[in-house]
């Protein structure tokens, strides 16, 4: 199924977070959070000024972001789950160093 997001929001796929911690602890799945990192999956064509005119998104697909403990609206389709959530609830993009880029 194909999904598009309307007007600023986006489609956000959860990355799991670490099984253990930095000390080696193996952490149980009741005790972790929902990670805060994500994958951009789908971007909406932007918002509209006081005008009207389009104002773009500057998130695309395949940027891993960071978000709100709280953002966004969980979704389930296609059995994945997927959270929309505005474009600025989005609190900004990761990305990785130019070293590990070439090794990759």
């Amino acid at each position: 199924m194909q999904f598009r997001p309307l007007h600023d929001r986006v489609v956000v796929k959860r990355i799991e977070a670490e099984e253990k911690s930095a000390g080696g602890i193996i952490i149980p799945d009741t005790a972790k959070e929902k990670p805060q990192q994500g994958e951009i999956i789908a971007v909406g064509p932007g918002g509209r000024d006081d005008t009207g005119k389009l104002i773009p998104i500057d998130l695309k697909v395949g940027d891993r972001v960071l978000f709100g403990k709280w953002s966004g609206t969980e979704v389930k389709l296609d059995g994945t789950e997927y959270l929309i959530m505005k474009e600025s609830d989005v609190m900004g993009v990761l990305e990785e160093p130019a070293a590990k880029k070439k090794a990759a």
